[in-house]
Order: structure tokens, then C-alpha cells, then sequence
């Protein structure tokens, strides 16, 4: 496999194996793979990002999608992001319903702090029996992990849902943006 962007061949197969092996954690589908540059979505035009995505969506017909919240300072995050608004534009037809932004941690909190980026959770879902599953999930990723105190630590991870349910009376909670939603 030739190398995509600044990634290597090799990296992008171990980020393959380690989102397949997270999904199998937590019992979800095997994940899809669009073969698009890692951190360097700004050099595809947009519209290919969200053919790929459309593709999905005429698929799979999802009525709640989940993306990357538009203000994080990745730039992957922000055009996955606009690419998905886009591609779940509500004609009469379109079985998306909702769409959820989610915070990720040192990307989110990290990003450009304006009036229109900032992340302003609306949404909170309880995860305190979930969430041993999730860190081991996220312990997948082991190269996308650092130690504490980097905010991409296990710990860091929890403690923002401790903080999240805390926020909402809970032990610990996910947070999200609520970009559309029709119920």
C-alpha cells in the first residue's frame, strides 16, 4: 500500500488495526475505511469527502450521525465535520434526523476560541457502566495515546466524563453539541 499524505503505509495500517480492534471492544460494526489522507483532509476537495460520506449515508440510511466538532484544531476534524452537515442536508427523503458533535480531547479544547467554534455541549447521554469499556476501547489506540497529564491520556479521558456528569448529576457522562435535530 503506497502511502496517503504524510502518513505512512505502515501507520495507517496499524490506525486500521487499532479502530478495528476498538470496535470490536465495544461490540459496534467493523468500521469503513475511505482511504483519504490522515491530517490532510485539507487537501481533498470537499466534495470528494462527502461523496465518500453520502455513500455511507445511502447505505446505511443511520438517523443520528455523530462528527468531529467544527471549531477543533485538527483540520481533519473540521472538514470531516462540514462534509458531514453537508452530506446529511435535510431533504424530504434524508433518513438522518440528528446530528451530534462530539468533543475530542486535545483537539477540541485546543482549538480556536470564538463566539462560533467554541464547543457548547446541549445534549449529555450517562456513561458511568460504559465507560471501563471505553478506555479499554481507547487503549487500542496506543499510538495515539500519551501519559498524563496530556489531555490525550486514559485518565484525561476520564476525568472529562467525570466532569461532563458531574455537569448534569451524574458520575459520568458524553457530551455533545447538538447541530440539528428533528424529533
Amino acid at each position: 500500500m503506497a502511502a496517503r499524505g504524510a502518513v505512512e503505509a505502515s501507520e495507517y495500517e496499524a490506525l486500521e488495526a487499532a479502530a478495528r480492534s476498538a470496535a470490536k471492544i465495544i461490540g459496534a460494526q467493523a468500521p469503513r475505511f475511505a482511504g483519504l489522507p490522515d491530517n490532510r483532509l485539507d487537501s481533498v476537495a470537499l466534495l470528494d469527502v462527502i461523496k465518500a460520506i453520502e455513500a455511507v449515508l445511502d447505505e446505511l440510511r443511520p438517523a443520528l450521525v455523530y462528527t468531529h466538532h467544527g471549531g477543533d484544531l485538527n483540520v481533519d476534524h473540521r472538514v470531516a465535520c462540514e462534509a458531514v452537515v453537508t452530506a446529511c442536508r435535510p431533504l424530504p427523503d434524508a433518513s438522518v434526523r440528528a446530528i451530534y458533535a462530539f468533543e475530542t480531547l486535545s483537539s477540541t479544547e485546543w482549538g480556536v476560541r470564538s463566539a462560533h467554534a467554541a464547543f457548547r455541549p446541549n445534549h449529555f447521554v450517562a456513561v458511568a457502566e460504559h465507560l471501563p469499556t471505553k478506555l479499554k476501547a481507547l487503549g487500542a489506540y496506543e499510538t495515539e495515546l500519551r501519559p498524563w497529564p496530556h489531555a490525550r491520556s486514559l485518565k484525561a479521558v476520564e476525568a472529562l466524563a467525570q466532569l461532563r456528569g458531574a455537569s448534569v448529576g451524574c458520575a459520568a457522562a458524553e457530551a455533545f453539541e447538538v447541530l440539528r435535530e428533528l424529533r
